[in-house]
This record gives C-alpha cells, structure tokens and sequence, in this order.
C-alpha cells in the first residue's frame, strides 16, 4: 500500500519506541506505523531525529497583552514545537465569560493561527454560571477560575458560594474546572504590608506568596470538588506540599489532576533574588530544596502534564520592577522554549524516557482535557508530530529566538536538544528554521460533547 506522506525516524508510541520506524500519513491523519519501510507519494527522511507526538500547551495567555494576539503566539508556538494550545480566557479587555465574545474569538483564531487551539471559558464574579452551558455549546474546552484577584472584571476571584454553583453545573456536564489556587487574603495583607514597610526587594514577592497560600486554596478547592463531583484541575502548582495534597485526594476518589510548569522545575528562587522581574510568576519561584521533591514527584507521576502558562509582558512594563519588584507584572513567556528546555532536562539531566516525556507533554493533556485525536502517535489519530534532534546543542541567546529573552531568566545558558519540526496533520509547519505554512493553517478545536 502507498500513503500520501511517509515519516522516518525514532518513533516515540505511548509504550514502546520504534528506533527505525515509519509512519504513513492520509489526509491529515496516521494511517499505518511499521517498523519496516513503508511506500508514500512524498517521503519526510528525519532519521537521526526523535518523532514525537505534538507537544500540547494547554496553558498558554494570547492576550493578557492584546499586542500578541494569535498569529504572534501560535508563530512561537510552531517554532517552539507546540503544534497544539489551549488558550486562557482572561483577555484584555474582556475575558471569556460569555458567546458573544468567544464567538468573536474563534474568528480571529481561524483567520491568524498557525498552529491548533483550543479555547477556555471563565464567568463573571457574580451570576457567571448562567453562560456555563452555552459557551460549552459554542466549543469552550474547559473553564479557569481563581481563588485570587488580579483584575476585579478581566481576572476576578471567584467567591466559594459562586465556585460550588459552578462546580455543580460542570459536574454535570463532564467539563473541566481549573483554578488558579492562592489565598488572596493573605496574599494581599501580607504585600500590602510588605510596601508600607519598604520592603521591595526581588524576594519580598516569594516572602508574601508563602506557600500556604497555595496549599490552603487547594485543600479548599479539593474539598468543595469532592462534595460536588466536580472534575477538577489545579493549574501551575508550584510546591510539593501541594503535590502530596492532590496525591491524597486522588486517593480518596476526588477527581482532580496536577499541572505544573516548566519555570518550577528548572527555576528556583534564587534566580528570582538575583534577576527579579524576568523571574516573578503568580505562584513565585519555590526554594532549591523544594524544586528537588518537584523532581521527585514528576518520576513517582504525581504531576499529571507540564505546561508553560505562557505571556508576553511589554519589556518596559516588566522593567518597573527592577527597583520594586511589586511593580512588575507576572508571568513570562514559554511556548517557543518549553518543549526544548523541558527535553534537556529531562531526558538528558534526569535521565527520563522518551515515552514519559510523551506522556508528561502531550498525551496526559490530550486526555485530561478530552483533546480527540492528539496526544499520540497512533492509527486514527492527527498526524500531528514534534520532532526533537538529539544532539544539537545550543545556547539561550537572542539569536535563537524570536521570543524577547530580556524577559526570561536563561541567558547564556546551554542545552542540547533542539526542536527540528513541527508537523501538524500531516504538514510540515516549521522545518527547525522557516515557518511553512500561512495564517490560518491552524484550526479551532471545540470541545467535547456535554455528558
């Protein structure tokens, strides 16, 4: 039998790798994978190179800053290797909390996209849960919450009456709940008292996010998804405290999974004492000691996937830090350096496998948040493939990048694994050095089918 594309290469499946294999391409999807050759009407030679499936975001702010937007974020998604995303619904000016404004959205997806994505829901402070519904009809893929208030209508929190009311209206769709998890009370107190008292360092935003500021909102949101039924998810955890609380609660029946990003595992907050605002993120950056027991809960597979809660901040707004550092907003940028960086640590420092890398980027994502057809190479599904050389070795420099890396904590440091394709249904997207395709190749991915 002929196929429309064949691929060869070191073919990363859910349980085995095939050193040698081929995998033969039909419209867009895989249709045959075989360790002997296979016949196609165009052959893509990677051998040398690690084919695996599509690296998925699901945690990804297109718009946090509206001068980034789809076509500049789904750009750096292709070149970093992430053929799919999912985007958070706190834009500016408005989140996602209702059709008109998604549907609106979705149009700007399909027209500037390069890569696929799906969307995020949110609703309002008050009376949200009304919308629940007709955005998931409309395609919503899931719904962000927070316990914590950065922007009383753009990114409000969510008070506990409102949380069950609609933990209870997911529970019964099937759909999933995340929340970003930290106290705000104290949180609040504590900066607030932090400024009065002149205390502004680069620590000081570690010092007022202690981490039971996390523990505590996600015991609480733990609790409130085992009295409702809820499917919960608890985004960018940061401490393994957290780690170990989730791991009860699964054990207990509560239906909830973990996320973490790349920042918490390769970061510490050393580097946020000593760079500052290209180091702060909400939760801030956790001690060297509690970044080695984050280690050890990703290899025992008590952190679910890794994501890159990706922004861009404009350079000059992050600069207002540097002699406050409650000055600076939060977040940094992630979806062009998270696939590259995550395989050098992984696989060559941490001596993972190529298949828990898989799982840990891709296939977990795929089905936690019900993605059809993505997150493994496998018969039937999208020919979507993040291809890795091994052995290319590199250093965090500019010219690297297209990404601002004034705004990330790596400079000059190096790595040796580099993203060599992107390849989403079948069509070379990124070729390790040129964008292939046009805006618009990328594809809206709704969400499943309410229960």
């Amino acid at each position: 039998m002929s196929y429309e594309k064949v691929f060869n290469g070191t073919v990363v499946l859910e349980n085995k790798v095939i050193d040698n294999g081929y995998i033969g391409v039909n419209d867009g999807k895989i249709a045959e994978i075989s360790s002997e050759k296979l016949n196609g009407k165009q052959h893509i030679d990677l051998s040398g190179k690690v084919i695996f499936p599509g690296a998925i975001d699901v945690h990804v702010h297109s718009f946090s800053n509206p001068e980034e937007g789809f076509e500049t974020t789904s750009k750096l998604s292709a070149r970093g290797g992430v053929t799919t995303f999912l985007d958070m619904p706190y834009d500016l000016p408005n989140p996602i909390n209702n059709t008109e404004i998604l549907k609106e959205k979705i149009k700007d997806l399909k027209k500037n996209s390069y890569v696929d994505i799906g969307l995020w829901g949110t609703i309002s402070k008050r009376n949200g849960t009304k919308k629940i519904k007709d955005l998931i009809d409309e395609g919503v893929m899931s719904f962000k919450l927070s316990t914590f208030e950065t922007d009383a209508y753009r990114f409000p929190r969510i008070p506990n009456d409102e949380i069950i009311k609609a933990m209870k209206v997911l529970a019964d769709t099937g759909i999933l709940v995340a929340f970003h998890s930290e106290d705000d009370e104290i949180v609040k107190g504590l900066s607030k008292q932090f400024e009065e008292e002149n205390k502004i360092h680069n620590l000081a935003h570690a010092e007022t996010r202690p981490p039971y500021t996390e523990t505590a909102a996600v015991l609480m949101l733990m609790e409130f998804a085992k009295w409702t039924g809820a499917k919960l998810h608890i985004v960018h955890v940061s401490h393994p405290r957290t780690l170990e609380l989730i791991k009860l609660f699964k054990e207990m029946g509560t239906d909830v999974s973990a996320e973490t990003c790349y920042t918490y595992l390769l970061l510490d907050e050393n580097d946020l004492q000593e760079q500052g605002p290209p180091a702060k993120m909400n939760p801030p950056l956790r001690t060297k000691e509690d970044v080695a027991k984050m280690w050890e809960h990703l290899k025992a597979g008590n952190i679910d996937l890794i994501s890159s809660d990706h922004i861009v901040w404009d350079i000059k707004d992050k600069e207002k830090g540097y002699n406050n550092i409650f000055k600076s907003p939060s977040g940094l940028p992630g979806v062009e350096i998270i696939v590259r960086v995550m395989y050098d640590a992984m696989i060559n420092k941490h001596k993972m496998s190529y298949n828990e890398f898989a799982k840990l980027m891709s296939t977990n994502a795929a089905e936690r948040f019900s993605i059809t057809g993505k997150g493994k190479i496998e018969k039937g599904y999208d020919a979507d493939f993040t291809v890795i050389d091994p052995n290319e070795e590199w250093e965090f420099q500019q010219k690297n990048f297209e990404t601002n890396i004034d705004l990330l904590p790596f400079k000059g440091r190096k790595f040796k694994g580099n993203i060599a394709a992107a390849i989403i249904r079948g069509e070379t997207v990124f070729d390790g050095k040129d964008l292939k395709v046009k805006p618009g190749y990328g594809n809206f991915i709704e969400g499943s089918e309410m229960k």
